[in-house]
């Protein structure tokens, strides 16, 4: 992942995610789908944050489930 792939990635999350209450698989794969249309929207392919993470689901999945246990690395 880039540099301003995952400084993206992280920002999104840190600014959407504290408003989500859910683990809801479809909601969750909803909030990953807004994370990768933002991406675009910004000018960062999903190949430039997936290189790491692999899934953006999966990452935004882990962060739900380990809300209270503050910020994880993405890496």
């Amino acid at each position: 992942m880039s540099k301003r792939g995952i400084d993206f990635l992280e920002k999104w999350m840190a600014e959407h995610l504290p408003n989500a209450f859910t683990d809801d698989p479809a909601a969750i794969a909803d909030l990953a789908d807004q994370a990768i249309r933002a991406a675009g929207q910004a000018g960062i392919s999903l190949e430039e944050i997936s290189e790491e993470v692999g899934s953006v689901f999966y990452v935004i999945f882990d962060a739900m489930q380990h809300r209270e246990g503050g910020c994880q690395d993405l890496v």
